[in-house]
């Protein structure tokens, strides 16, 4: 048996038994792949090479956008930035059947983007739409659903962690194409969520909300304008080549801050040491993950896992259609136990070798991977974005599922869609001349 196929199934079933006895993903991470090097290397060798690689996995300077982003999001989160999108969302779904749950989607792929959370965007839209759905007599698990099945649309439309870890973990992949390439593929998430609940609206007789008078719509679109300035801002920063992907994520706390402190009276100085705290921790979770999947990286380069299981796919079938339908499956089944961000970092060093032998761009592969993982954060059994959104609409998790179904079906035929049609992804980025 070669190296590499016995320290991949080293790895295998020791993330497989230590995440199943509980042990922090992290910590899981860091075990197995200590134990897959142990063929090659001595146990002290083993760790003290693991030491370096956490060390040096984290010691990046463009990893900083991760925490400046996290706290740029949690002061969003409470920077009253949220009903303001409401409303706007309101403008263009108002006449549409099921107009509450249409406004859900749009809201959310708003917020989601400015906040770069699926967690955080069906957590705060759910709590300010849910109570007014359930007055004007829609079915509550139908709105978790709708809730749940869109938050993680904004995780693709930028600026997004998770391509700032897949560009990391890719070996460079250029943070700014990846950033231009996600706003098709989360608008069509979008659209495809909006489809559902408009064909499920009609079905149960949900209606229209009222249209906006001219004056009232004109004070609507300016106070969310600030809300939106942000988005051009960051995105127009970095893709101008202003300022870095690392700068805008200062920009990003900056603007929010003075937003949420001295237009929208929303946070006080009071507030800041908790935002801080509570980013803080999200950061070291975070960072921890990428240094110890740092670990794994080493392991795989150095015992030449990405080759074996390029070698092994390939020498199944050289369908290009076969192989990424493969990687989808593998994916989906993968994203309904794992969170995204180590999920990426220990498939994209798997995969990406794969998909490049077969000619796709590093861009492409890392956005379809990116929406495969983000169906995962709605699918049971460990979700997040789904628990969070049953919560928030005060369900049960076994009523959203079955209003869940339609919106799966439709996002998985989008992925399809992203997937096997590479301009989805490679327009935008084509168009910026950052894809040849």
């Amino acid at each position: 048996m070669s190296v590499a196929i016995l320290s991949g199934i080293i790895i295998l079933l020791a993330l497989v038994v230590l995440l199943v006895v509980g042990m922090p993903i992290a910590m899981a991470l860091a075990i197995a792949s200590i134990l897959a090097i142990l063929p090659v290397l001595n146990f002290d060798a083993a760790v003290l090479t693991g030491a370096q690689r956490i060390f040096s996995g984290i010691s990046i300077f463009s990893l900083l956008a991760i925490p400046f982003f996290i706290l740029a999001g949690n002061i969003m989160n409470r920077g009253g930035i949220a009903v303001r999108l409401i409303n706007l969302a309101k403008l263009f779904t108002g006449q549409t059947p099921g107009a509450l749950a249409q406004t859900n989607v749009v809201a959310n792929m708003m917020f989601g983007s400015i906040s770069g959370s699926g967690t955080a965007a069906a957590s705060a839209m759910g709590s300010m739409i849910a109570p007014i759905e359930k007055d004007e007599g829609y079915e509550p698990s139908f709105s978790a659903a709708t809730n749940i099945s869109s938050a993680p649309s904004g995780l693709l439309i930028p600026p997004s962690n998770v391509m700032i870890t897949y560009s990391l973990v890719s070996g460079g992949t250029s943070v700014a194409a990846l950033f231009m390439a996600g706003y098709i593929p989360g608008l069509l998430w979008g659209l495809a969520c909006m489809s559902v609940a408009y064909i499920l609206a009609r079905q149960h007789g949900y209606r229209a909300e009222h249209v906006f008078a001219s004056k009232e719509a004109w004070k609507v679109m300016a106070d969310a304008i600030p809300c939106l300035l942000l988005l051009v801002v960051v995105i127009g920063g970095i893709i101008s080549g202003v300022f870095t992907a690392t700068e805008g994520s200062v920009v990003a706390v900056v603007y929010s801050l003075l937003l949420s402190m001295f237009c929208y009276h929303s946070i006080s100085l009071q507030d800041l040491p908790r935002i801080f705290e509570e980013s803080a921790e999200m950061t070291g979770i975070i960072i921890f993950l990428i240094g110890t999947s740092s670990i794994m990286s080493w392991v795989m380069a150095f015992t030449n896992i990405p080759e074996a299981v390029s070698a092994g796919l390939l020498g199944l079938t050289d369908s290009r259609i076969l192989i990424l339908l493969f990687i989808n499956i593998i994916l989906l089944v993968v994203g309904t136990f794992m969170d995204m961000t180590p999920a990426c970092l220990i498939f994209t060093p798997i995969f990406l070798p794969v998909c490049m032998a077969l000619g796709i761009n590093p861009i492409h592969f890392g956005i379809f991977m990116i929406f495969n993982l983000c169906i995962g954060t709605i699918t049971p059994p460990v979700g997040t974005t789904l628990f969070v959104g049953v919560k928030v609409g005060g369900v049960e998790l076994e009523s959203v599922v079955r209003w869940l179904l339609p919106f799966f079906a439709a996002l998985v035929i989008a992925l399809l869609l992203v997937t096997y049609i590479p301009e989805l992804s490679l327009w935008l980025p084509g168009l910026m001349g950052y894809v040849k």
